[in-house]
């Protein structure tokens, strides 16, 4: 069992880390375009505990709230003060707004990268047990992490979509399985459950695809590939809900007691699994380590990249938007305007953080098994 605190301490890293990220693209961005940069604080703004040194003109300071990080460009909002960010072009402006976005989405694609380095590529063909949860129907009948799955009632199975269709198509009924344990054909009795929680599956197993070493292309494109997906996902999301293909339950947003609940769920997993591992006897088929912190980063990485690309005022797409007329037009949207939308929007951002905070504790979402 993992300690509270040590998954606090993988939150508070982890999601500082992505807040650090995003803002060191902005200010590698800022000092490329020569926008002067007064100041890039270690935690997020508030009561300065040190300076620790000075470069170039900027300040590296220590914050009271020790949680990622920020800048803070000359003339952020004022076109009038020269080598700030307002006054300048609309084309670096767009780098620099683009860029601490870019270095979120970049982290994904190392993440997942690495991940399929270390796992390496799915060879389709054959399903493979990779995990047997506790107390379950899987596990009262016997099954093993590290079997091959061949056949479901008689029906040989080779894809995972297609063994989960006749799982869930005879809930509550015992169904017959086909095993390969170690080259020898083994005949388990398990049945599914309708009451077992869907986050939990019917049978608590895991199901995944035997691996090969994965080469360094493979493993770069598959990081991009699973990238763009995921984003694309996210990008997808407010049409899905209009659609209505999405419940709105499944797609509500969470805050950071949503996220620590998520990271507390992956870390006890990863925990949990290595050791499995190391009590295997030496010899036996060891069941694989799972890596959902990795997979939760990931993707909490591409939700920031992407989130703050969405055209909302004072996010860094809706700073795009308000650059793109300057562009297209040659004339540019009076910087009062722009700091007065910029200026409410930032408070009805804070007011709906505050709610989906408070929303944590009063419904908390159900999060669900990676």
């Amino acid at each position: 069992m993992v300690s509270g605190f040590v998954t606090l301490i993988i939150f508070l890293l982890a999601l500082g880390g992505m807040i650090f990220v995003h803002e060191l693209g902005h200010f590698i961005a800022a000092r490329w375009a020569g926008v002067e940069v007064e100041e890039f604080g270690l935690g997020l703004p508030s009561y300065r505990i040190a300076t620790l040194f000075t470069w170039q003109g900027t300040a590296f300071t220590i914050h009271a709230l020790p949680l990622g990080g920020f800048i803070r460009p000359k003339g952020e909002n004022d076109p009038t003060i020269p080598g700030g960010l307002a006054s300048a072009n609309p084309w670096k402006r767009l780098v620099v707004l683009f860029a601490g976005p870019l270095m979120n989405l970049i982290t994904a694609v190392v993440v997942f990268s690495f991940l399929i380095a270390s796992e390496g590529m799915p060879v389709t063909g054959s399903i493979k047990i990779d995990t047997v949860s506790d107390n379950s129907p899987a596990q009262v009948a016997g099954m093993q992490a590290g079997d091959i799955l061949l056949a479901i009632n008689g029906e040989k199975v080779t894809e995972i979509e297609s063994a989960i269709t006749i799982i869930q198509a005879n809930l509550d009924k015992p169904v017959e399985l086909l095993m390969d344990r170690n080259g020898e054909e083994v005949t388990l009795t398990a049945t599914p459950l309708s009451s077992r929680l869907k986050s939990e599956g019917a049978l608590g197993i895991g199901l995944g695809y035997p691996t090969r070493p994965a080469t360094f292309i493979e493993s770069v494109s598959g990081g991009f590939m699973i990238t763009g997906i995921q984003a694309a996902t996210i990008v997808y999301l407010p049409i899905a809900l209009i659609q209505g293909a999405i419940a709105p339950e499944e797609a509500r947003f969470i805050g950071f007691k949503g996220i620590f609940d998520m990271f507390d769920v992956a870390v006890e997993e990863d925990v949990t699994t290595r050791q499995e591992v190391t009590a295997v006897p030496t010899g036996a088929p060891a069941p694989r380590p799972t890596n959902w912190t990795l997979n939760l980063i990931g993707i909490l990485s591409i939700s920031l990249g992407v989130m703050n690309l969405f055209p909302i005022p004072a996010l860094d797409g809706g700073r795009i938007l308000f650059t793109l007329p300057e562009i297209l037009f040659r004339k540019r949207i009076p910087s009062e305007w722009e700091n007065m939308v910029n200026g409410v929007a930032m408070l009805l951002l804070i007011g709906l953080m505050l709610f989906v905070n408070v929303m944590d504790f009063v419904n908390p979402a159900q999060i669900p098994t990676p």
